[in-house]
């Protein structure tokens, strides 16, 4: 079969073919190119060996096959001819249901021709009505548009006539009005504003009805024969004649409401500011009148404020000053020179006043305009359309991005920024007389906020500040920044000079006063304002953290700086001394700024002033300790002596002992010496009376555990304490004072149980437990006594301490720990007695004493 594949092939071409063997090529001619060379020596295609045969031979093939076909159809004829049959029957069949069909299909031709014929005219016939019906309905749009334009036109020119009228005899008879009354005038002045509203919504409809269609797309898109097409009026003669009027009457409405508007906002009439804008909308350009206005008022203020700064205006009002206070009419006119662009040192004076006075003439401008903008932005907020109910504002807002006064506040802020910051680049005198007064240039705007507040919602107070004014203040940023540096370098310089003489003269009193003086006067400069002063308390507690670094580089900590040995202060003594000075008078007068400033101010300079304090306390502290340590070694010398000799042989008769003159020694070299380099006022006094109290409870303390104690050492103990009072009195008393002993009345407790410590020592056993008896000894101090005469160890020999270390650890716990301990010795003791089976008769009173105190003492405690 593959003989015959050329034949069986769709796009078989018997003309091609046989061109194909007449030339002896093969046939397709496209396939024999995709056959490679090395086929030939292969079995070949039929279409090949065709192409290499004759003629003749190609005929007789092609015979053989025909007849070879033939033969297989006569076959398959054979084969089959009953299903042929079969199929040739019903395909006789199926012709006679065709002709049923064919004359279906005629009929239907038929019905569809007549209902073309019933439908075809009368469609036609509907769109010719149906177009002249359009035709009609624009006919009747236009002659109802150019009707109402023509019904407006003439109330325009009506109303027009009104409006010259009423402006006519305004002009003309001036004097007539001015001898009216105020109400006739002002009914006139309605009457006119209303007329003049009503033209402006004239003139908007009539521009309406003109502009229809609005955009020429819309005619574009609208052909004349769309449903949708709108004639414009324009092209319409009789409207096209009315409008050069409409034009001109547009025109002196548009003039008159400006005039208004312009009116309203000088004069702040909120009813005439109203009817211009009520005008303006009916025009259609309220939106761009208002864009209009903020940016004729924002121009007007920024040049102002470069006028303001302009130095050969500033040298021409300078010029013009100093010539009518020199020139007289006696004195000959003074030579000018020529205009000068920074002020010379005679002519400095005068510049400032000149540049002040402009500053403060400006500010009032900037009040006026500000005033203006929100008079405008008030009224559009209350305002709205009668008829549409549209809020002004919010008609506004379409063009503006933000609200008028926001908007203003905005442009102002950058006006004042660029030209302060230029201003001061370009001109040293403007940059140092502005940076220099400041303050001076805080209080203008003080009074621009205040006179704004009354027609504004800005607040500007020590509470709060809108953020109006924060924002128009963030523009002085750049002069902020050089008043804060100049203020920065007057505190910097007070206390370099204070450190100039480093650690061989170190800073004292004197300078620590200057320093505080200075940052107050600092502070008060700026305490008017309340963001000012802020910023001056920030950049001062920087300065003062900087003196605190450099101090504490100059405190001495050695161990020379805290010895009490020697017959004079050493040097590093008296440079502490000096350095404590310093801080006490610095933080003295600036821990009272608490009174005068806000706690936002002083929370600023707290923690500044407290690292003050604290390194205050760190040279005065480890000072305290070492006096206190000594002090209390010389008492604990106490115990060297025997108190129950019957005379003491180091003591002269009725003399104190050596320790109480060791004492006495060492308190007057302390205030001599060491305490009288101190200039601390109050603290000082808190300072002595801190050691007094000290040293009155440590000697109470050891006195009432000297064991053992006869009745001769009971009376040199009184002898003691004579001379502990006598020294502590001199130690206490100031060098102005001669009252003697009254001081030490004032220290308190501590005082009183020193005096009531003499008659201790010679009451009866039994009435150691009577508080009467006792009374201003603390417990404990009873205790001891106790103790002290029954044959009972006291708890530092029970648990084997020094005096001195039972002392210290008394000092260091509280007073219950200390009875708990001495009730705990007691237990101890009876259980040890019982256990060895000592006889305990005699010191049963003494137990039965003690723990009655130990009672009375808990349940007063309680």
């Amino acid at each position: 079969m593959s003989e015959y594949s050329v034949f069986a092939s769709p796009d078989f071409d018997p003309n091609e073919y046989a061109n194909a063997i007449l030339a002896a090529d093969t046939y397709p001619p496209s396939e024999s190119k995709l056959v490679p060379r090395a086929s030939t020596h292969s079995k070949g295609s039929a279409q090949d060996l065709i192409a290499k045969e004759d003629i003749s031979v190609a005929i007789s093939k092609l015979t053989f096959g025909i007849d070879d076909v033939s033969k297989q159809i006569r076959n398959l004829v054979t084969a089959h001819h009953e299903d042929l049959l079969t199929q040739a029957s019903n395909a006789n069949a199926l012709s006679g249901a065709l002709v049923s069909v064919r004359a279906g299909l005629s009929d239907l031709d038929t019905s569809v021709d007549r209902l073309r014929v019933k439908i075809n005219v009368p469609y036609e016939t509907l769109q010719t009505l149906v177009t002249r019906l359009q035709r009609f309905h624009q006919a009747s749009d236009v002659l109802r548009r150019t009707s109402r334009f023509v019904i407006l036109a003439r109330r325009l020119q009506v109303q027009m006539n009104e409006i010259q009228g009423i402006k006519g005899p305004d002009q003309s008879s001036a004097d007539e009005l001015a001898t009216a009354t105020l109400v006739h005038g002002k009914d006139i002045e309605d009457e006119k504003e209303r007329a003049i509203a009503k033209a402006a919504l004239s003139i908007a409809e009539l521009g309406a009805l003109l502009n229809a269609p609005e955009t020429q797309e819309e005619n574009e898109l609208n052909s004349p024969q769309s449903e949708n097409y709108s004639i414009p009026l324009r092209s319409v003669t009789v409207v096209a004649s009315h409008e050069a009027f409409i034009e001109d009457a547009r025109s002196v409405i548009t003039t008159e409401m400006e005039n208004m508007v312009l009116s309203g906002l000088s004069t702040l009439n909120q009813t005439l500011l109203a009817s211009s804008l009520q005008t303006a909308y009916n025009l259609g350009v309220l939106p761009t009148l208002v864009q209009s206005l903020l940016f004729d008022l924002s121009q007007a203020v920024e040049d102002r404020i470069r006028s303001t700064f302009d130095l050969n205006k500033i040298s021409k009002d300078a010029s013009a000053k100093e010539s009518t206070t020199t020139n007289t009419p006696s004195t000959p006119q003074m030579y000018r020179s020529r205009v000068r662009t920074e002020p010379t040192n005679v002519t400095a004076p005068q510049w400032s006043a000149a540049l002040w006075s402009r500053l403060e003439v400006m500010f009032q401008e900037m009040a006026d305009c500000c005033i203006k903008v929100y008079a405008l932005e008030k009224v559009l907020k209350m305002k709205k359309d009668a008829s549409t109910h549209v809020v002004f504002l919010e008609e506004a807002m379409k063009v503006l991005e933000n609200n008028p006064s926001a908007t203003f506040w905005m442009s102002l802020s950058r006006a004042l920024q660029k030209h302060f910051q230029d201003s001061s680049k370009g001109s040293s005198f403007l940059q140092q007389t502005i940076s220099t007064g400041y303050p001076r240039l805080l209080r203008l705007f003080h009074d621009f906020f205040g006179k704004i507040a009354v027609h504004t919602d800005t607040v500007y107070s020590v509470t709060y500040q809108s953020p109006e004014t924060i924002l128009l203040l963030r523009s002085l940023s750049s002069v902020e920044a050089q008043y804060l540096s100049r203020s920065s370098n007057k505190i910097n310089e007070a206390v370099g000079q204070a450190f100039s003489g480093g650690t061989r003269i170190p800073p004292g009193a004197s300078e620590g006063i200057n320093v505080a003086r200075i940052v107050v006067n600092e502070l008060d400069a700026a305490r008017f304002d309340p963001l000012l002063v802020r910023a001056v308390a920030k950049n001062t507690a920087l300065c003062l953290d900087n003196v605190l670094g450099r101090l504490e580089n100059l405190i001495s900590r050695d161990r020379v700086a805290t010895s009490l040995s020697g017959a004079s202060a050493t040097p590093q003594q008296i440079s502490n001394a000096n350095l404590a000075n310093f801080l006490y008078q610095a933080w003295t007068r600036l821990v009272t700024l608490s009174e005068e400033y806000t706690p936002n101010v002083f929370g600023i300079l707290q923690p500044s002033i407290q690292n003050m304090y604290q390194v205050f306390e760190r040279i005065i502290d480890p000072l305290t300790t070492a006096i206190r340590r000594e002090l209390s070694a010389i008492i604990a010398k106490l115990h060297r002596i025997d108190f129950s000799k019957s005379v003491d042989p180091n003591a002269g008769m009725g003399g104190s002992s050596l320790y109480i003159k060791e004492l006495t020694e060492k308190l007057s070299f302390i205030k001599s010496e060491i305490m009288s380099g101190y200039n601390l006022g109050s603290h000082q006094r808190t300072w002595v009376t801190s050691i007094v109290k000290y040293v009155i409870r440590t000697f109470i303390l050891h006195i009432s555990i000297a064991s053992p104690l006869g009745e001769s050492g009971k009376l040199q103990m009184a002898s003691d304490m004579t001379g502990l009072e006598f020294a502590l009195n001199a130690f206490i008393v100031d060098n102005t004072q001669n009252k003697r002993g009254g001081n030490l009345e004032l220290i308190g407790d501590e005082y009183r149980a020193l005096r009531a410590m003499r008659p201790l020592f010679f009451l009866e056993n039994k009435e150691l437990a009577s508080r009467s008896h006792t009374a201003g000894l603390p417990p404990l101090i009873v205790l001891h006594h106790i103790l002290v005469r029954s044959p009972i160890p006291l708890p530092h020999k029970l648990h084997g301490w020094q005096e001195a270390e039972y002392v210290r650890w008394v000092d260091e716990h509280s007073e219950e720990e200390s009875w708990t301990l001495v009730e705990g010795g007691l237990t101890h003791w009876e259980k040890v007695s019982e256990t060895e089976g000592k006889n305990i008769k005699d010191a049963i009173e003494y137990v039965e004493l003690a723990r009655e105190v130990l009672r009375n003492a808990q349940s007063q405690a309680r």
